[in-house]
């Protein structure tokens, strides 16, 4: 009888102790989809993560929700963007007035490149750092570190885990500029549908000559078209870039116009919520920005 009643003690004391544990999780609360890869990278099962808003939404045109406000307040920590990309998330954070809610600020150690674009305003950066490598890497360390200062007993794993998620990165890099050898792209030009794409295109050595729309999802008007199609052939641009996710209907016409190559880069921004998104996709953006520079490479030679 002792027995089963020490089983019993022993087992009620299991229990609690790992309800107590799974209380004492961190929830941590993410903007866009790039960033529930990192930080899932980063906890593993040591915390919880909880996304402000359903996926499926368009970060560039998305107005908050009340339900953003009743999510927010069950997050310990949320990680942001913060450079402009989910402004969005600002906006619920300064409505919910939580003096104990913990911004992450995810680009706040990467250097930042300007904006690019005819509607672009004086100062503003370029937001779309998760398209980068290096910049990816150091958002993972910085979201890291942050997290090991808020939950001390998991830091050493946080660390290491991050550690672990950057070499992921070094090495796709490394793969990808073995696939060029000494091909000399040194005369490649490139525009680009958007300001998108600088952060992993500057890794590689390639300058944007041109971005086209006005604003993300803003088709230029006929002029700004013109104009555009008049750089192309007088600057001699080899590749367009455009986004995998966005119709784009205007660029058959600067296809047609100027012979340009087309290539799509995904933004990481669209879909399902994914732990491995952003691996899959920045091998995706490598191989393509690859097949681009051969492309580029060899019409130079021609």
């Amino acid at each position: 009888m002792k027995i089963v009643i020490q089983t019993v003690l022993t087992a009620a004391a299991l229990l609690v102790s790992f309800s107590c544990a799974a209380a004492d999780k961190l929830t941590i609360g993410i903007t866009l989809q790039p960033y529930y890869s990192y930080v899932k990278a980063v906890v593993g099962d040591r915390a919880d993560i909880l996304p402000l808003v359903d996926a499926g939404f368009n970060p560039h045109n998305y107005q908050p929700q009340p339900n953003d406000l009743r999510r927010l307040k069950q997050m310990d920590v949320i990680v942001v963007n913060g450079i402009g990309h989910d402004d969005f998330a600002l906006k619920v954070i300064d409505a919910a007035n939580r003096d104990d809610l913990v911004v992450l600020e995810a680009n706040n150690d990467v250097p930042l490149l300007p904006a690019m674009g005819q509607s672009v305003g004086n100062g503003a950066v370029n937001p779309h750092t998760f398209v980068g490598l290096s910049t990816t890497i150091q958002k993972v360390y910085t979201i890291a570190n942050k997290l090991a200062e808020l939950d001390p007993d998991n830091a050493r794993e946080y660390r290491k885990n991050a550690r672990d998620y950057a070499k992921k990165f070094r090495l796709m890099k490394r793969k990808s500029m073995l696939a060029l050898g000494d091909l000399n792209t040194a005369g490649m030009k490139v525009a680009t549908t958007h300001n998108a794409y600088g952060y992993i295109l500057q890794e590689f050595g390639v300058d944007v000559a041109a971005v086209i729309e006005p604003a993300h999802g803003v088709e230029p008007s006929a002029s700004q078209l013109q104009g555009t199609i008049e750089k192309i052939k007088q600057s001699g641009i080899d590749v367009l870039f455009y986004e995998l996710n966005m119709p784009n209907r205007y660029v058959d016409t600067i296809e047609k116009a100027t012979g340009v190559k087309l290539y799509r880069f995904s933004h990481m921004t669209h879909g399902q919520y994914d732990a491995k998104k952003v691996e899959i996709e920045m091998q995706q953006n490598l191989d393509t920005l690859v097949e681009a520079m051969q492309f580029a490479a060899k019409k130079d030679q021609a």
